[in-house]
């Protein structure tokens, strides 16, 4: 995590019967279907019932990839190199083959000033094999956006990510199927807000409050039960 960067946590509390692996995802509207952009889980830890973990990041980017083959839902997408990038700079980076040795490696990042700064590109030299790898961004250093990698081409993403969680046998760094899932509530950051808590009920399903209502929940829950435990209120 960047020096100096502001600290997102969200922890997340299982109180269902099951256990069960927690992932966090993000999506960006800015990115349409027929661009066949694939939402990577971005974060995903195991928790048994009555378990807390957290997830925690900056939002730092970085440039990925990862021979995968070919692309979609379950493949799991484990990035080989996470150079750093930036909005304003380093925006650009090149990704290349080397067929005498059989592999790909991006070139240092480069500058990116046409169009305005916001993008993050990937431009993939002539030598990059036909969908054989994938290519993309991240955040925190996990990937979180990717498409398949074709010669010539250049992939271009304006991040502007939501994130979102979700309950079930999805591992990190697993290709997502958006359309199909269809409980993973959004988790929202709003403005001066940097800690957030979601707590996956007997009915499985999520209660979205910021740590600090969870926190003033239990203190007034307390004067009337002083054995209720944080996250036990939902």
């Amino acid at each position: 995590m960047n020096a100096g960067a502001v600290t997102y946590t969200l922890t997340a509390i299982n109180n269902s019967t099951n256990p069960t692996q927690i992932a966090v995802f993000q999506q960006d509207p800015n990115l349409a279907p027929s661009l066949n952009v694939f939402s990577l889980a971005w974060f995903s830890k195991f928790a048994y019932p009555s378990t807390t973990i957290k997830f925690t990041w900056t939002i730092s980017y970085n440039f990925v990839w990862s021979e995968t083959g070919q692309l979609a839902p379950g493949v799991v997408f484990e990035a080989t190199q996470t150079p750093d990038a930036g909005l304003k700079e380093k925006n650009q980076i090149l990704l290349d083959y080397d067929s005498k040795n059989g592999a790909y490696f991006f070139e240092p990042p480069t500058p990116f000033t046409a169009p305005p700064p916001g993008q993050l590109r990937v431009v993939q030299s002539p030598n990059v094999p036909l969908k054989q790898a994938s290519v993309g961004i991240g955040m925190s250093g996990y990937g979180t956006f990717v498409v398949q990698a074709q010669p010539n081409l250049t992939a271009t993403f304006t991040p502007y990510p939501k994130y979102y969680i979700i309950a079930g046998n999805i591992q990190q760094g697993e290709v997502l199927s958006i359309a199909q899932i269809t409980s993973a509530p959004e988790v929202p950051f709003d403005p001066g807000v940097y800690n957030m808590t979601a707590i996956l009920g007997k009915d499985n399903a999520w209660t979205i409050k910021s740590t600090k209502q969870v926190n003033q929940s239990l203190l007034k829950i307390k004067k009337d039960n002083p054995e209720a435990k944080w996250g036990d209120l939902y």
